[in-house]
């Protein structure tokens, strides 16, 4: 039986391997393309002289532009580099292997097209200025690794500014699917959403919109409590006004208006959801133990989790959820942004809603009902297919049913679209490998 030094070990091996693989790659992307090119005389319909055409059918019609461009498939993933994963402020150039690996998702999970832009510069002016200038090339924005407050600000001048869908994924993403998380847990422990007593640690943009999200859902916002490095919050803390998420919830939170620190916080809760500071240690096996019987425990600061899962475990948690995909219940976005991504762009909507977010959760939880709702099974796997489609048919009806979209669609429609892009960007990966096109990196 593994020790615990030996658990360490096993989920510690994955950085050296990722440095050589990453190394013999020399990034995650390429362009590859998606016409036929059967003679060299093709180049005169897909470059010059034929491609004037569909220029000046653009120019004629601008919403024309995703009729004959990759417009409508293309995202831009844009960062600032400013919190990158647990890292902190790492620099654009340093996050680049990060948005590269989203580009990837987007593209295997998503059948999105989606490019790293890692750009050199913390200005929010100057963030809003290039987004905006970059709108003819993508048909939306993944905001990803900008640091607190900064976020809050820049994807609220964005969503307001821009004609295309902007969605902060540390942020959106990562509240979905831990809101599906929530959902599943709390359907295994026969507790309704509204009864549930929830510790939120960590007050930072993911955790700002689980709370967020939980509001929308029906959760009693006075059994929620936010901890933070400081402590519980409670409505006499004094919030900087650059942060108006932070005070409103420090406003409506705590009914009971405990104070203290974590422990003091779990006493009696039900759930907690961790998105703080990357552990081990951050949090303690007796902080667990004051908790209410069975509690479910999310655990997601990464790389590594503020306890590890066995220890959880071991304090009497009965669900336990981290970032990692080594340990079950993976709560990440990855599971989340593909999806909503394809929805949006399928059914060409101006923005991705707060309720677009809820729909993405239900139909998470909707599908580990189908595979089989379990303690170690609260949400799919990124190898579940089928998932994302589900989330993009809800977002994309969402977008309909609330006027945001431009392009209408049925469900069945939103489904089987989503579902033959994900296949064949699957299928296209594989057949590159089969062919030696993609090598296999030497061991």
């Amino acid at each position: 039986m593994e020790n615990g030094k030996d658990k360490v070990s096993a989920a510690n091996k994955y950085y050296e391997e990722s440095e050589r693989l990453h190394r013999f790659f020399r990034g995650k992307i390429e362009v590859v393309s998606k016409c036929t090119v059967d003679e060299l005389n093709d180049f005169s319909l897909w470059y010059t002289p034929g491609v004037a055409e569909p220029c000046r059918e653009i120019a004629r019609d601008p919403s024309a532009l995703p009729l004959y461009t990759n417009h409508g498939n293309a995202v831009a993933v844009v960062s600032d580099g400013t919190r990158v994963l647990g890292l902190g402020n790492i620099g654009a150039r340093a996050a680049m292997p990060v948005m590269e690996g989203k580009a990837l998702l987007f593209k295997y999970l998503g059948g999105v097209d989606a490019y790293p832009l890692c750009l050199d510069t913390t200005d929010v002016e100057t963030l809003v200025t290039v987004c905006k200038a970059i709108t003819p090339t993508f048909g939306g924005i993944n905001l990803e690794d900008v640091e607190t407050p900064k976020c809050f600000h820049l994807l609220k001048r964005l969503q307001e500014e821009l004609p295309i869908p902007v969605w902060h994924d540390d942020r959106q993403g990562t509240a979905t699917v831990i809101l599906a998380g929530i959902f599943s847990s709390l359907k295994l422990k026969g507790i309704a959403l509204g009864d549930a007593r929830i510790v939120l640690f960590g007050a930072g943009a993911s955790n700002l919109a689980v709370a967020d999200l939980l509001e929308l859902s029906g959760a009693d916002v006075e059994r929620i409590i936010l901890v933070d490095s400081r402590g519980i919050i409670t409505r006499d803390r004094v919030i900087p006004a650059d942060n108006p998420i932070k005070a409103k919830w420090a406003r409506l939170s705590n009914g009971e208006q405990r104070t203290g620190g974590i422990r003091e916080a779990l006493a009696g809760a039900d759930l907690l959801v961790a998105l703080s500071t990357p552990g081990p240690g951050v949090i303690l096996p007796d902080d667990i133990r004051v908790m209410a019987k069975d509690p479910a425990v999310f655990v997601c600061a990464n790389p590594v989790p503020e306890i590890w899962p066995w220890e959880a475990q071991e304090a009497g948690a009965a669900i336990v959820a981290t970032g990692r995909s080594d340990f079950p219940n993976q709560l990440n976005n990855s599971i989340v942004f593909p999806g909503v991504f394809r929805g949006a762009l399928d059914v060409g909507t101006t923005s991705i809603t707060d309720e677009m977010c809820v729909d993405a959760a239900l139909a998470i939880t909707a599908r580990a009902e189908e595979l089989g709702l379990s303690a170690t099974r609260i949400v799919p796997t990124m190898e579940d297919e089928k998932v994302f489609a589900m989330v993009a048919r809800a977002v994309g009806l969402k977008a309909i049913e609330r006027g945001f979209a431009t392009i209408q669609r049925t469900g069945d429609e939103l489904l089987e679209m989503a579902t033959t892009r994900i296949h064949r960007a699957r299928t296209q990966v594989q057949v590159l490998m089969d062919a030696g096109v993609i090598p296999h990196a030497p061991r």
